[in-house]
């Protein structure tokens, strides 16, 4: 296994307080949240959620929509079977990924 960093990031105290209580409550913390997350745009190459122009919504509706977009994420990962997979398995799952890509890559270029 790689080596971990430690990632810093700026949050209000409301929305950190408001994650933690998630968190908590679907038996997890926030690190294991925050690196679900980054696993999972890795593995799909892309956000799990839509991003718009938040200029155009207000707060309350931004953060309405990012819980939705969680919990849309969240049940994608009950529907397919990734919401019980540790970080080794995903981490796996990611190396199987990349050595498919890279084989397929090099018998398109031969």
């Amino acid at each position: 296994m790689v080596g971990s960093v430690n990632v810093t990031i700026r949050v209000d105290e409301e929305t950190k307080r408001e994650f933690d209580v998630f968190c908590e409550n679907v038996g997890m913390n926030i690190t294991t949240a925050l690196n679900m997350y980054i696993k999972a745009v890795l593995r799909t190459r892309q956000l799990p959620f839509l991003v718009t122009d938040i200029k155009s919504l207000s707060q309350k509706e931004a953060r309405m929509e990012l819980k939705q977009a969680f919990k849309e994420a969240q049940e994608d990962s009950i529907k397919n079977g990734t919401d019980k997979m540790t970080m080794e398995e995903i981490d796996a799952e990611i190396s199987a990924y990349r050595q498919e890509k890279r084989k397929n890559n090099a018998k398109s270029r031969a």
